[in-house]
């Protein structure tokens, strides 16, 4: 006969994980399975209830059914399906949005270029009292002397012209964030979003952890130059107003080069007479100041444009589906939410 008691018992629930990772994917169905059984065994070695946030940002490949193939084997796997392709900045939002952690979120890309076996490093460091441990790169491997060049450029240029706000050097969206330092992340929805810009901009203690980075596992990179050159300049155009800076100063340099050019023509002129002046330096003085004249002009284009997208108040996402961790796997998605003010904190919800 059955006991009765334990039939009425209600079933276990499965504990809120108090970590989550999150992972923007796009086109990497090659690296996927070899991607989770890595993070897989690697964040079962930490102790603490976890999730996996996957983001389809709008793959164009298989993407999305080996995404829904892990969700079906792991209970652990959460889906955010986005509507289309919005960018890598905007799919690590729509993952942070909705990480269910009460505790701490690590970022890290599924390509395995950022290896999951450095996340106990990260947990330790936060455990130690910090709120933000960045995965700093000792080595770049599988990449050649001009990436490397461009990117060592990029980020101590970035430093220069930082101001107030320290970007760390070799480092990308791998890290680990406290629950507080996340919902302080959340707050900021621009639109035009350079995430390390914005991962410096909320402060808080903050300490590095080095490793070694990897060739990709499989597939290739999405990030060609053209690519790369246009995050740069989101960057540098929305993390300081120092090109409006450089415009003002070069236009005032101009001026005064212009004013003292003047001024020895006038003198030429009034001790030597008026000779025909010659048509190339004439066509130089002409192209030179055109060419400050655009540039100056394209500097002020380029905020202006991001003002004109930030004045529209269009959502950052939209999401098709999502599915939480912990549902089961016939459940019915959610769809149709879209990214335009921040979630409220699990703790908060709680």
């Amino acid at each position: 006969m059955p006991d009765t008691a334990a039939l009425a018992a209600p079933a276990a629930e499965t504990p809120r994980p108090a970590l989550s990772v999150v992972v923007p994917a796009y086109n990497e169905e090659a690296v996927l399975d070899a991607f989770h059984a890595r993070l897989a065994a690697t964040m079962d070695g930490i102790g603490l209830p976890w999730e996996v946030v996957y983001v389809n940002d709008g793959s164009s490949d298989a993407t999305l059914a080996r995404l829904l193939a892990l969700r079906a084997a792991d209970p652990r796997v959460a889906l955010v399906n986005l509507s289309r392709n919005f960018g890598k900045e905007i799919a690590l939002t729509a993952g942070l949005d909705h990480a269910a952690a009460t505790e701490a979120v690590v970022v890290i890309d599924a390509d395995l270029q950022d290896p999951p076996e450095v996340i106990p490093e990260l947990v330790a460091a936060w455990r130690e009292g910090f709120d933000v441990v960045y995965a700093q790169r000792s080595a770049r491997h599988g990449e050649g002397w001009l990436k490397r060049t461009t990117a060592a450029a990029f980020y101590r240029l970035m430093q220069r012209i930082g101001g107030r706000v320290e970007l760390p050097k070799d480092t990308g969206d791998f890290r680990l964030m406290s629950r507080r330092a996340l919902d302080a992340l959340l707050r900021l929805r621009e639109h035009h979003r350079f995430m390390k810009g914005l991962f410096a901009w909320i402060g808080f203690p903050s300490r590095a952890v080095r490793y070694e980075r990897h060739p990709r596992a499989a597939g290739t990179s999405k990030w060609n130059y053209w690519r790369l050159w246009n995050l740069s300049l989101e960057g540098i155009t929305s993390f300081t107003v120092a090109p409006l800076k450089v415009a003002t100063y070069l236009g005032l340099a101009t001026s005064v080069v212009a004013l003292l050019y003047g001024l020895q023509v006038v003198v030429k002129t009034v001790l030597f007479g008026n000779p025909v002046a010659g048509y190339p330096s004439l066509m130089t003085v002409v192209l030179f100041l055109g060419g400050v004249q655009l540039m100056t002009l394209g500097i002020i284009g380029e905020y202006l444009g991001r003002v004109f997208n930030e004045t529209k108040q269009r959502p950052l996402y939209i999401v098709e589906r999502h599915l939480p961790s912990g549902s089961p796997p016939g459940a019915r998605p959610a769809g149709g939410a879209v990214g335009t003010a921040a979630p409220p904190s699990p703790a908060a919800a709680g």
